[in-house]
C-alpha cells in the first residue's frame, strides 16, 4: 500500500519539532556566537553540555559569565561522572587559551567527578581557573572586603580575595596594594560561606588574625589548607596597635594592655598620651603631638576580679597602673585623644588607643545613675538633661513648634546647656518650651575622625519627636491632653500568674493594613485596634474570651528603618494574575521595600517613644502619637487583653558617624560593645549595645519602666536577650517591681518578662558576663523561648534548606513518613521518642528536675535529657520557658507543615496536624505563645524570613476566606536557595486551604484555649505541684508511636480543682487511631472534656475512655483530653497517709526493661530569631541569620567572631543547558509524547 501524501508532510513537521525539542535539551549544537574577550571552558564533558563535541572554543554552552561583584567570571554546569581535562579558551578559537597555573597554552587541568553540578571559577588578570571537583574555593572574608570592592565586609563569597595556587604546590596565595592605611582583621573561608573558617592557629571558627599596612603597600597572603594556617606579611606595617584601641581604661588607676604587645626586654614601659584636638603619632620611633600624662608601672598580680566586671573577655591582658592624677586633669583628658604607648630599647614598639568605657563609668556613672535624663518637668516648667562626659561644650537648640519644624540644621534658638556632676548637662526652660521641637549640638572628639566635630542629634531618651525622628519635642507626658478617656479609665486585666500567660504575637501591619473593612487610613495604625469595623479586632475579642490573656506586639518604639511619611511610603505594583509560583510579587515588594511602610522594626532610634509610622494622618508628631498608642493600649485591656512590648535593647540602627546613630555621636565609643580591636561588635546583625556598661543599663532600665508607668503595658520581650547580662534582666525585674499602682499606676509585679535565650557572638560562654540564656536565669521568673519543644514538633533545624528531610511529632516522624528522609526506620523511630520526650519536659515546665521514664528505659531528670549536646530541661519555674511552635521568625506553622508532611497528605490532614501542633504549647504548664494568625494557619508564602518582604506576604486574613498560601514564591534575599523546592508546592492547589478549613482551624484554636484556661490544673503554677501531680503514663522505650499521654493527678496533694481530680490528656500523632490502657488508671473515671464534646471538632468526638480499664480510644492527628469528676471528699493539705509529698515523683510506667541511651537529635543552633551565625548579615531583627531567636542563633542562631556572610555561588549561575533532571524531564516526556503521536499518525495514515 502506498504511503499517502500526508506522511511524509507529517514526519516534516516531527523532525523540525524533534530538532527543535532537541536543541532544548542540549543534544544540538548552539549557533550562538562568542565574543571577542569572552572565556569558554574547553574541555572533556563540553559534548555532555550540548556542544557540537568536546575541546569546543566557540560553544556557548560552557562560556563563563561574568561575575559583577568581583569582574571574575564563572559558571555552574552539570557535569557527567568520570575523570576530565580541560582549559579555557578566549574569544572562540584556541589561538589564546590557559591551562594549569594560569600558563598560556598552558597544561590542561584534571579532575575526578562523581557526577553533578560543578562550579568553575577564571580570573582574567592572572588567567587562572579553578573548578569546585579539585579542592575548596579559598577567600579572604575581613574587615578590608569593602575597600577592595565587595560590596559589604566580611564576605567569604566575594571572589575579590580568592587565594589561587598557581605554582600547584598546595598553597593558596593572594596579594594586594589596594588597601587603605589601617589596622585589619580576617579569615580563611572555604566554598564562598560561613560553613567552613579558619582563625589564629588554624582552628576552626577561631579567632581573627590581625595586621595592619601603610596605605597602598604591598600585603600577601599564605594559606596552607593542610593545616588551615594563613601567614600574613606586610611590606611596611604600622607600628604595633596603630588605627586600633587595643588597651581598655578600665577604671581611673587601671589600663589593660594586651599580653601579645608586651616585650621582652626589661627596658620595656608605657607611657600615657594626650591631645585635646587629637594628632598623636610616631616618628622616627618617638610619640608626636602628645602631651605625657606619665608613665604606667606594670602590676604582676594580673588584673583584679573587679577589674574583670563585665570585661571577662580581658582576662589575659596585663594591668598597668597609672601614676596619680588629679580627676580634673584626667576628665579633660578624656575630653580629647588619648595613647597609650609601649616603649622598648629601639623606641616605640606599640602605640594604640583605648577604650574607655570603664574609665567612665568608674569616674562618672555613680552620680549620673541617680540623675533624670531627658525632658522633667517642675509643675509647667521643663528642664532637659543629657549625658555627655566626654564632650567639649553641649548646646540646646529649640526648633519652634514641633508641628513646623524644620530641617535640624536651620536656625533654631540656641540655649547654652551647664555641666554638672556625672557628665550631665542640663538646660533649665521655660513652660512655653512646652510642645517645642529641639535638638543638641554636641561638641566632641571622635576617635574614629581623630579630630574634634559638632555633632546635630536628638534627645537619646526622646519621649515626642516629629516626623521621620528629624527632632525631639518637649513632651509633658502627664498632660492630660495626651491621656484619652479609654485609657486612663480602663484597668488592665490582671493575668493569675506568669504561668497562665497565654501570648498571642501581632505586627501592626500584619494585623490591619489587609483590612478593606477599615477607612484607608487607618489601615496598619494604632487605630486600627479597637476600630469598631476592624474584623481583627472582632478575632481579638474571640480570642480573649476563649482565653487567650495577652497580645505582643512586634516593635514598636521608634524604628529607624520605616519611611513616616505615609505620602511618600511607596506602595509595591503586585502584578494581577501572577501564578502562586511567580516571582513577579517578590520583584514588585522588593523594588520598594526599603521606602515602603513595612519593616519588622528591629532597628531601634529612639527607645523611649513610640513609632510614627504607625500613627494616622495628623497625629504623628508629639502628643498626638503618644494618645494613639495609649488609646490602643486602652482598647486591649477593654478586650481583657494584657500588652507585652518587644523591645531591642541588644542593639542599636547604627553607630559612628553613620546616619542613624545618636548614642555614639554624644559619647564616641560608650554605648556599643566593641571587640578587642575597638571595632564595633555586630554579632546581633547591627550595632551591638554594650549594657554592660552602666549607662547604656540605665538607658535599658529607664525605658522599660517608662512604658510600663506611662503606657500601662503589662509586660516585655526582650530581643536576643543572651547578648544582656543577667545583672542587667534582674536591674529590669527590680526597677519594675518598685512600680506600685498608688504611686505608679502599675503594679510592677505583675509585669511578665521574657525573651530570646540564645547563646552566640562574642559574649558567648559567658565571655564578658553571665548572659541572660537559657538555663542561667533560675529563680528570676524570667521566661525564654523554649526551642526544644519547638524543635520537637517540628523536627530538623529551623535553617535547614529543604526542611523535608526532618520529620517531627507534629508532622509525621516515623507515623508519617514524607519519602524524603535521609536515616532509616529505625533511627527514624529512635529519634521520634527521643522528641516526643523533649515535648513531654517540655510541658512539664521545661523544669531541670521534672523526672519522667525517658525512651531510653530509664527514669531521667529534664536536665539529662540531651537537646544537641545541651541539657533539655533548665528551668526552675514553669514560666521561664515559653513553649512555642512558631513566631514571627522563621516559617509559619502552616508553611513548615507544607514543607515536612506527606506531600499528597489531605488538606483535613494538614488543619488536624496545625491543632496538634498548637495543643503542644496550649495545653502544658508553661506560658503559651501564638504567633498572630497561626490559628487561621496563616501562610507567608513558605517566606522563612519575612521581616521586609511588606504586607503582601505578611497580612493577616481575619475574614478567614485565604490564608496567603501561594501568593507566589517569597522574597529572594532570603528564600532565592530554596525556590526550586518551593515551586511545586506552591503551584499545588490542594495545599491552598478552603475558608471552610481555615474556619474549622480557627474554632478548634478556641477550643484550645478555652481546654486551657477551664482548670487551674492546666497551669498549676509552681514546680512542686508539677513535680507532685503531672506525669507522662506510657512513656519509655516501647512507646506507641506517635502517642503523648500527659496525666495531672489532682488527688494526690493540695486540691487545685475542686471539681476534678484531675485530667488526662491524649496525643495521637499517627494516621491510626489509638486504643491503649492508660498506666495506673484501671477503674478511673473519666470523660471526654465538655469543651470537646461540645465544641467544633466532631472528630475529637469520636474519643472514648473505658473507665474498667482504663483506656483511651483517640482518632488519628488528634489530641483530647478527658477529665475525671471531683470524688474526694478530703481538705486536707497533706494529702492523706497515701499520697505524695511535694516534689516526690509517682513511678512512671509499665516495667519497661531498662535500655541503651537516646542519641542526640539534629546538630543545630537553638535560635527561632536568628540571630545565630558568624557576624554580620541581618534577619530583619538581627535574628542572625539567630532571636535570634530569636532569635538567635536564631537566634538568632549563631557564633563566630566574623559576620554572617551570603551563601555561595548558586545553583542559578549554571549554563543556559545545563539542566537538571527535574527540568528536563518535562520536556523529555512531551517529546516522548509528540514521537508517539506522529508514529500513530502515520501507521494511521498507512493503514487509510
Amino acid at each position: 500500500m502506498s504511503v499517502p501524501r500526508t506522511a511524509p508532510r507529517l514526519l516534516a513537521v516531527l523532525t523540525a519539532l524533534f530538532i527543535a525539542t532537541s536543541t532544548v535539551l542540549g543534544t544540538a549544537p548552539l549557533v550562538h556566537a562568542v565574543g571577542p574577550d569572552q572565556p569558554v571552558l574547553t574541555g572533556s564533558f563540553q559534548d555532555a553540555l550540548g556542544c557540537a563535541g568536546d575541546w569546543q572554543p566557540d560553544c556557548t554552552a560552557s562560556q563563563l559569565s561574568e561575575d559583577p561583584e568581583s569582574g571574575m567570571f564563572t559558571a555552574t554546569v552539570d557535569i557527567p561522572p568520570g575523570d576530565h581535562t580541560y582549559n579555557v579558551a578566549i574569544g572562540g578559537d584556541r589561538d589564546e587559551n590557559y591551562g594549569a597555573g594560569g600558563v598560556p597554552g598552558g597544561e590542561e587541568i584534571s579532575f575526578s567527578h562523581d557526577g553533578g553540578p560543578v562550579t568553575f571559577w577564571y580570573d582574567s588578570a592572572t588567567h587562572v581557573v579553578q573548578s569546585s571537583a579539585e579542592g575548596p574555593f579559598v577567600t579572604l572574608p575581613g574587615s578590608f572586603n569593602a575597600a577592595l570592592g565587595c560590596s559589604e565586609d566580611w564576605m567569604p563569597s566575594c571572589m575579590r580575595t580568592w587565594m589561587q595556587d598557581a605554582d600547584g604546590d598546595g598553597v593558596y596565595t593572594f596579594s594586594t596594594e589596594e588597601l587603605p592605611r589601617g589596622s585589619y582583621e580576617v579569615k580563611a573561608a572555604h566554598g564562598g560561606s560561613w560553613d567552613e573558617s579558619y582563625g589564629v592557629d588554624g582552628a576552626p571558627d577561631g579567632d581573627n588574625h590581625t595586621f595592619s599596612t601603610q596605605e597602598g603597600d604591598l600585603v600577601s597572603f599564605r594559606y596552607d589548607p593542610a593545616t588551615h594556617e594563613l601567614s600574613i606579611e606586610a611590606s611596611d606595617p604600622l607600628t604595633a596597635g596603630s588605627g586600633t584601641q587595643r588597651a581598655h581604661f578600665v577604671d581611673e588607676s587601671t589600663i589593660a594592655w594586651p599580653a601579645d604587645l608586651v616585650g621582652d626586654g626589661p627596658q620595656t614601659r608605657w607611657e600615657l598620651f594626650t591631645a585635646p584636638e587629637g594628632g598623636i603619632g610616631v616618628e622616627a620611633g618617638e610619640v608626636t603631638g602628645g602631651q605625657s600624662l606619665g608613665e604606667l608601672t606594670l602590676r604582676e598580680s594580673g588584673l583584679e576580679e573587679r577589674e574583670l566586671t563585665g570585661r571577662g573577655h580581658l582576662t589575659d591582658f596585663v594591668a598597668l597602673e597609672l601614676p596619680e592624677l588629679d580627676r580634673a586633669v584626667l576628665g579633660e583628658a578624656l575630653r580629647g585623644e588619648l595613647m597609650l604607648a609601649q616603649h622598648g630599647p629601639g623606641g616605640v614598639e606599640a602605640l594604640t588607643g583605648l577604650q574607655i568605657a570603664g574609665v567612665l563609668d568608674d569616674l562618672y556613672a555613680g552620680d549620673a545613675d541617680e540623675q533624670q535624663l531627658g525632658v522633667h518637668w517642675d509643675g509647667t516648667t521643663p528642664s532637659i538633661a543629657l549625658w555627655a562626659p566626654t564632650a567639649k561644650d553641649v548646646t540646646l537648640r529649640l526648633h519652634g513648634p514641633a508641628e513646623a519644624a524644620g530641617d535640624p540644621s536651620a536656625e533654631a534658638t540656641e540655649v547654652s546647656m551647664q555641666r554638672g556632676s556625672g557628665g550631665v548637662w542640663t538646660a533649665q526652660g521655660t513652660a512655653d518650651w512646652a510642645d517645642q521641637a529641639y535638638t543638641f549640638a554636641v561638641e566632641v572628639f571622635v576617635p574614629e575622625l581623630g579630630e574634634v566635630v559638632t555633632n546635630t542629634v536628638t534627645d537619646p531618651y526622646s519621649v515626642g519627636l516629629t516626623l521621620n525622628s528629624q527632632h525631639s519635642v518637649v513632651l509633658d507626658l502627664d498632660d492630660e491632653r495626651w491621656a484619652p478617656e479609654l485609657w486612663a479609665d480602663t484597668p488592665a486585666p490582671a493575668v493569675g500568674q506568669f504561668a497562665d500567660q497565654t501570648i498571642y504575637e501581632l505586627h501592626l501591619r500584619d494585623f490591619s493594613a489587609g483590612d478593606e473593612a477599615l477607612p484607608e487610613q487607618v489601615r496598619g495604625s494604632y487605630a486600627a485596634i479597637g476600630h469598631p469595623d476592624s474584623t481583627g479586632s472582632e478575632r481579638l475579642g474571640e480570642l480573649a474570651e476563649a482565653g487567650m490573656t495577652t497580645v505582643h506586639l512586634l516593635p514598636t518604639f521608634d524604628i529607624a528603618t520605616i519611611e513616616e511619611d505615609r505620602a511618600a511610603q511607596q506602595h509595591p505594583q503586585i502584578p494581577q494574575g501572577a501564578g502562586p509560583a511567580s516571582t513577579e510579587q517578590q520583584e514588585a515588594v522588593t523594588a520598594v521595600a526599603d521606602e515602603d511602610a513595612y519593616n519588622w522594626g528591629y532597628d531601634p532610634l529612639h527607645f523611649l517613644a513610640p513609632e510614627g509610622s504607625y500613627a494616622t494622618d495628623g497625629h504623628q508628631i508629639g502628643g498626638e502619637r503618644t494618645v494613639e498608642f495609649r488609646s490602643m493600649v486602652g482598647e486591649l485591656h477593654g478586650m481583657g487583653l494584657q500588652v507585652v512590648l518587644d523591645q531591642v535593647y541588644n542593639h542599636a540602627a547604627a553607630h559612628g558617624q553613620a546616619d542613624g546613630s545618636v548614642l555614639d555621636r554624644i559619647v564616641p565609643g560608650y554605648y556599643h560593645r566593641l571587640d578587642l580591636e575597638g571595632a564595633v561588635e555586630t554579632s546581633t546583625c547591627c550595632s551591638n549595645l554594650a549594657t554592660e556598661n552602666a549607662m547604656a543599663e540605665k538607658l535599658m532600665v529607664d525605658a522599660t519602666v517608662l512604658w510600663a508607668r506611662e503606657y500601662r503595658v503589662d509586660g516585655f520581650r526582650f530581643d536576643l536577650m543572651g547578648h544582656h547580662s543577667v545583672e542587667n534582666m534582674t536591674a529590669v525585674r527590680a526597677a519594675l517591681d518598685a512600680l506600685t499602682l498608688e504611686a505608679d499606676g502599675v503594679d510592677g509585679t505583675s509585669i511578665y518578662l521574657y525573651g530570646e535565650g540564645w547563646d552566640f557572638g562574642e559574649v558567648s560562654g559567658n565571655a564578658r558576663f553571665t548572659q541572660a540564656i537559657q538555663g542561667q536565669l533560675g529563680d528570676t521568673s524570667i521566661g525564654t523561648f523554649n526551642d526544644r519543644l519547638r524543635d520537637a514538633v517540628h523536627g530538623g533545624s529551623p535553617f535547614d534548606t529543604d526542611k523535608r528531610t526532618a520529620q517531627g511529632f507534629g508532622n509525621g516522624l516515623a507515623t508519617m513518613p514524607n519519602g524524603f528522609s535521609e536515616v532509616s526506620e529505625e533511627e527514624e523511630l529512635t529519634d521520634l521518642r527521643h522528641r516526643t520526650d523533649l515535648i513531654r519536659v517540655g510541658m512539664a515546665g521545661n523544669l531541670a528536675d521534672f523526672e519522667l521514664l525517658g525512651s531510653s528505659g530509664e527514669t531521667v531528670r529534664g536536665d539529662e535529657l540531651d537537646y544537641n549536646g545541651v541539657p533539655a530541661g533548665y528551668a526552675t519555674r514553669p514560666e521561664e520557658t515559653v513553649n512555642y511552635v512558631d513566631a514571627h521568625d522563621n516559617e509559619a506553622l502552616y508553611d513548615m507543615n507544607v514543607w515536612k508532611l506527606p506531600q499528597d497528605a489531605p488538606m483535613d490532614v494538614r488543619v488536624r496536624m496545625n491543632t496538634l501542633s498548637l495543643a503542644t504549647v496550649t495545653l502544658g504548664q508553661s506560658p503559651s505563645f501564638w504567633a498572630g494568625g497561626t490559628d487561621l494557619m496563616r501562610s507567608k508564602s513558605l517566606d522563612r524570613d519575612s521581616y521586609n518582604s511588606g504586607d503582601h506576604f505578611n497580612t493577616i486574613d481575619w475574614t478567614e476566606q485565604t490564608n496567603g498560601f501561594g501568593s507566589g514564591l517569597p522574597p529572594e534575599e532570603k528564600n532565592e536557595e530554596a525556590w526550586g523546592l518551593m515551586g511545586p508546592m506552591l503551584e499545588d492547589p490542594a495545599k491552598t486551604p478552603s475558608p471552610e478549613d481555615i474556619s474549622l482551624s480557627s474554632d478548634v484554636a478556641l477550643d484550645l484555649l478555652r481546654l486551657r484556661s477551664s482548670s487551674p490544673l492546666m497551669t498549676l503554677g509552681d514546680a512542686a505541684l508539677i513535680r507532685q501531680k503531672v506525669s507522662f503514663p506510657n512513656a519509655g522505650r516501647e512507646a506507641t508511636p506517635g502517642l503523648l499521654v500527659m496525666r495531672v493527678d489532682d488527688t494526690t496533694g493540695e486540691d487545685i480543682d475542686p471539681a476534678l481530680d484531675g485530667l488526662v490528656t491524649v496525643f495521637n500523632a499517627s494516621d491510626e487511631t489509638i486504643t491503649e490502657a492508660i498506666d495506673g488508671m484501671v477503674g478511673l473515671e473519666h470523660e471526654l472534656h465538655e469543651v470537646q464534646a461540645g465544641g467544633a471538632d466532631d472528630v475529637v468526638k469520636e474519643a472514648t475512655w473505658d473507665t474498667a480499664t482504663g483506656t483511651a480510644t483517640v482518632p488519628a492527628h488528634t489530641v483530647a483530653v478527658f477529665v475525671a469528676p471531683q470524688t474526694r471528699d478530703d481538705e486536707k493539705p497533706d494529702g492523706g497517709d497515701d499520697e505524695e509529698a511535694p516534689g516526690d515523683v509517682e513511678e512512671p510506667g509499665d516495667g519497661e526493661e531498662p535500655g541503651d541511651g537516646q542519641e542526640p537529635g539534629d546538630a543545630e543552633d537553638p535560635s527561632g530569631d536568628v540571630h545565630a551565625g558568624a557576624g554580620p548579615g541581618t534577619d530583619g531583627d538581627g535574628e542572625p541569620a539567630a532571636d535570634g531567636a530569636g532569635d538567635a542563633p536564631t537566634a538568632d542562631s549563631d557564633s563566630a567572631s566574623s559576620p554572617t556572610s551570603s551563601a555561595p555561588p548558586a545553583e542559578s549561575s549554571r549554563g543556559p543547558l545545563a539542566r537538571t533532571g527535574s527540568e528536563v524531564l518535562p520536556w523529555a516526556l512531551a517529546l516522548m509524547l509528540l514521537l508517539g503521536t506522529g508514529i500513530a499518525l502515520i501507521a494511521r495514515a498507512r493503514r487509510g
